[in-house]
């Protein structure tokens, strides 16, 4: 039955994929950036119902920036996710660019992409932040720099932060949880992790009972004088606690 469920799914979902295609090619270019975002936290929340998942929204969302959104990160679930919550523009591994259909629909979100292991990358992409934060978008980031199996947050990387300092930017910690709705229980179906491949946790993930996608959002700081590694550790701390709240 379970298989018959993800079957289903799939199917549902490539179709969406497919007209959310259609939209980037031939109606999003028409509309405003204001627009778009909406159009994307739309497309966002209907893939979540096609995949068998229910949204749920803790705190307050940002209502405008400039504002850097800091998470954990547990799932190929998660831009989707947090897209559905709030529209925001993703600093994400330059990897998810190649990923199939995901990737074309990823940056036609408005996604940046960074080279991790690359230094000169990482200079590159915090310069961009800060443009943007000046410009006074909506950003979100996952500073663990790889996806966590949902029991705790891996440690934080602290370079990218330095954008909301150097924009004087507030940022927003946010904790991402997935709990099975039947038990409330956490689900660590959706988890993509170690060698796993991506296909197969996308299908353990559509084939796994309903599922909530919990994103509880905390209160936006500033640096306060802290250095980005002290803020860093504060907030690592903060999005934990989200998470189990």
């Amino acid at each position: 039955m379970r298989r018959l469920t993800g079957c289903w799914r799939v199917l549902r979902i490539l179709g969406h994929i497919l007209t959310g295609l259609w939209v980037v090619a031939v109606r999003l270019p028409r509309l405003q950036p204001s627009q778009q975002n909406a159009r994307v936290q739309v497309w966002a929340l209907a893939f979540l119902g096609h995949a068998g998942i229910r949204l749920e929204i803790r705190g307050q969302p940002p209502v405008t920036g400039p504002v850097l959104l800091v998470s954990n990160h547990i799932s190929w679930l998660d831009i989707p996710v947090m897209h559905a919550a709030r529209h925001c523009c993703f600093v994400s591994k330059s990897d998810v660019k190649d990923w199939p259909l995901i990737g074309t629909l990823a940056t036609a979100a408005g996604t940046l992409y960074i080279e991790r292991s690359s230094r000169r990358d990482a200079l590159r992409m915090v310069h961009l932040m800060q443009e943007a934060l000046k410009a006074n978008e909506v950003l979100a980031v996952f500073p663990e720099g790889t996806t966590g199996d949902g029991r705790g947050v891996l440690p934080f990387h602290a370079n990218l932060l330095q954008a909301a300092i150097s924009a004087n930017a507030p940022v927003q910690p946010v904790g991402l949880r997935f709990v099975d709705k039947a038990s409330g229980e956490t689900s660590y179906a959706p988890s993509y992790i170690g060698d796993e491949t991506l296909l197969a946790s996308i299908w353990r993930t559509l084939c796994a009972p309903p599922i909530v996608a919990v994103v509880h959002y905390g209160e936006p700081e500033g640096a306060d004088g802290r250095d980005r590694r002290a803020w860093t550790q504060h907030l690592r701390s903060t999005v934990d606690v989200l998470r189990q709240s």
